[in-house]
């Protein structure tokens, strides 16, 4: 009967080309990607090398041994025109053709309204709108024992607030499925309830009518709740 312990030369050479192939997918996304960027330093560089380093002098630009460091030099710099080009195009041409659209737009009949609104949506979602928003909140309206979802806009006691005889807050209650327009609340602090989803979930809770609902994790909320006596 054959020692199970002994390995036979089958089976050490299938584990040495195992081996040899998984080296291999290793070392071949590497090589690849060196070789490839090597070929566009070299493309790259060699073609606006003359460009760019003209006032360098011939003795020190033409040694073969700095080839490779001027390559590099001209990559870079072709790279830092070309993204100083896109800033450029986009917060400067990119404003002047989005005012053309936009007043192309507007002057549709019919479209405009549409566009608009659209518009208006987008601005809410933007990073502005929502640092308009602190916090996601449930509130009573229209009436008692009707819960609503409203976002925290201030917690500053103003003149309004300060006439209602308690500590107002300013909540914001959108509409579905447009949230651009709703109803500005002062609620008393005790009657507002402070949720944990972000106000991102909040508007797309609201644009979808209920129909997505965040996730949320009920047991660790309300270990949070517990406080040790």
């Amino acid at each position: 009967m054959a020692d199970p312990t002994t390995t036979s030369p089958d089976s050490r050479y299938v584990r040495l080309r195992n081996a040899f192939f998984s080296g291999i997918i290793l070392v071949a996304p590497l090589w690849l990607t060196i070789f490839v960027f090597s070929r566009i330093i070299v493309l790259v560089g060699g073609t606006f090398r003359p460009v760019f380093f003209v006032f360098v002098p011939n003795a020190i630009r033409d040694k073969p041994e700095l080839d490779a460091v001027w390559d590099v030099l001209a990559t870079l710099i072709v790279i830092a025109l070309v993204t100083l080009l896109g800033l450029v195009s986009r917060y400067v041409f990119g404003k002047f053709f989005f005012s053309i659209g936009d007043r192309f737009m507007q002057s549709i009949p019919g479209v405009s309204a549409v566009y608009n609104t659209v518009r208006q949506i987008v601005n809410t979602f933007s990073s502005q709108g929502r640092h308009m928003f602190n916090k996601v909140v449930l509130v009573e309206f229209p009436r008692k024992d009707c819960w609503t979802i409203g976002f925290l806009t201030n917690t500053y006691q103003g003149e309004a607030q300060t006439r209602t005889q308690v500590e107002a807050w300013t909540v914001f209650v959108p509409t579905t499925p447009n949230p651009t327009s709703g109803f500005l609340l002062m609620v008393a602090r005790s009657s507002v309830v402070e949720l944990d989803m972000s106000v991102g979930d909040g508007m797309k809770m609201i644009i979808s009518g209920g129909a997505v609902v965040p996730q949320w994790d009920g047991a660790k909320a309300q270990a949070r709740l517990i406080r040790p006596l």
